[in-house]
């Protein structure tokens, strides 16, 4: 323990800065860890094998690690990138991704909770954050480094196998149901609800998003019965693995057993607004439920998107349009920010996609070889990235799109 005179001499800077170092520098160990666990979800989810057993392992000659070598980042250095029995290279996605979500988790923590003052860096969060800081917002932190690893491990997913395993996704959403509910239930000094990262909802829009989901548990248990058809069920016996994606030739055909399925969330929310019109509740909400219908609307939103253009752009073209993947993936995005920002998503994606494709292909011109082609759960993620982190920037162009001057 050190004692208080020297305490007192030491400058204010290190007084102020050593605590949050010390913080950051945790998170950043943690979120190593993280990537690690990513790494194995990443190889082993869509082989359907277990992300807990066995343990880490050579991927060429199955020699497993020892427990130094199995750590993050150092473990990696320690075997100069090669297995120390066959002495095959180990491919360097693993500590990168380690690194990459090291990295995001020291980020969001110091963007969030100590942006530097009077700079674009404190529109991020908001006072909420800087107000509440990471012992009375740690709930809503582990919400974001979630969303953020999981778009990470969805990425790595999506781009290799062109899939987004439900695991993923589902985790993402679970954890944002919980995470922001268990905050709404944490005592607050910050009494105005404007300040709540998410907009918190009203009467209404609980029981419309409440609705939703007693019917989104309906339609499940008629899919899982049989009484409704899961779409492209028989997608495997036209389509062979070498062929093309968008082969299928029933494109549009499907699609009445996807909107049997969302029928039946249609009519519970609309249940519910036919509800909230006949009681007319004029109390406030108590917070927990204008959290959970913040996040449901998200959930629903993100996702309602996505389907929609999947169908209609199915129906248009008869070959799928977009994949179910991407439908979870921003679903799970707004149950995580809330109804606002997965719209912008949805509309920033596709210009990272064309600059993507823009740039792949001129890089492909100059090294004579073939552009790396991507999904679309990719620019999702990076759209998603691009509002979190430079918000401040995000919130300067919608202005300008839609509040133009004069």
């Amino acid at each position: 323990m050190i004692p208080e005179p020297l305490i007192a001499d030491l400058p204010t800077w290190v007084l102020i800065w050593s605590p949050r170092i010390v913080t950051a520098f945790f998170l950043f160990a943690f979120g190593a860890c993280v990537g690690s666990f990513l790494n194995v979800v990443a190889y082993r989810l869509p082989e359907g094998r277990s992300v807990v057993s066995p343990p880490s392992r050579c991927p060429k000659c199955g020699w497993g690690l020892s427990w130094h070598e199995n750590l993050p980042i150092i473990g990696w250095i320690l075997l100069r990138g090669r297995c120390r029995r066959c002495r095959e290279s180990i491919s360097i996605q693993y500590p990168s991704i380690e690194l990459l979500v090291a990295i995001l988790f020291s980020v969001t923590y110091f963007a969030f909770f100590w942006p530097p003052a009077d700079t674009w860096m404190t529109d991020i969060g908001g006072s909420w954050w800087t107000r509440s800081q990471l012992a009375g917002a740690w709930p809503a932190y582990l919400v974001m480094v979630t969303l953020v690893s999981g778009l990470v491990a969805a990425t790595l997913v999506d781009a290799r196998t062109f899939l987004i395993p439900a695991g993923i996704t589902t985790t993402m959403t679970v954890v944002a149901v919980g995470g922001w509910l268990l905050q709404g239930l944490l005592p607050t000094r910050i009494s105005d609800p404007t300040l709540f990262p998410l907009p918190l909802a009203d009467w209404t829009t609980i029981l419309i998003t409440l609705g939703g989901l007693l019917g989104t548990i309906v339609a499940c248990q008629l899919l899982r019965s049989g009484k409704i058809r899961r779409s492209f069920a028989d997608y495997d016996d036209y389509v062979k693995e070498d062929d093309p994606l968008a082969e299928y030739p029933h494109g549009r055909r499907e699609m009445r057993h996807e909107l049997a399925f969302l029928l039946p969330i249609l009519l519970g929310g609309l249940i519910g607004w036919g509800l909230a019109v006949v009681i007319s509740i004029e109390t406030t909400p108590p917070r927990v439920l204008g959290i959970l219908g913040a996040v449901l609307l998200g959930w629903f939103v993100g996702g309602g998107l996505v389907w929609g253009v999947r169908i209609l752009g199915t129906l248009g073209f008869g070959r799928e349009a977009m994949g179910m993947g991407d439908v979870h993936l921003l679903a799970a995005i707004g149950a995580a920010l809330g109804w606002v920002d997965p719209i912008r998503i949805f509309f920033l994606a596709p210009f990272l996609a064309l600059g993507w494709i823009a740039v792949s292909r001129l890089i492909a011109r100059l090294v004579r070889r073939q552009g790396r082609e991507l999904p679309y759960g990719p620019h999702l993620a990076a759209a998603t990235l691009v509002v979190i982190f430079a918000r401040p920037f995000v919130d300067e162009l919608q202005r300008a799109l839609f509040n133009p001057p004069g």
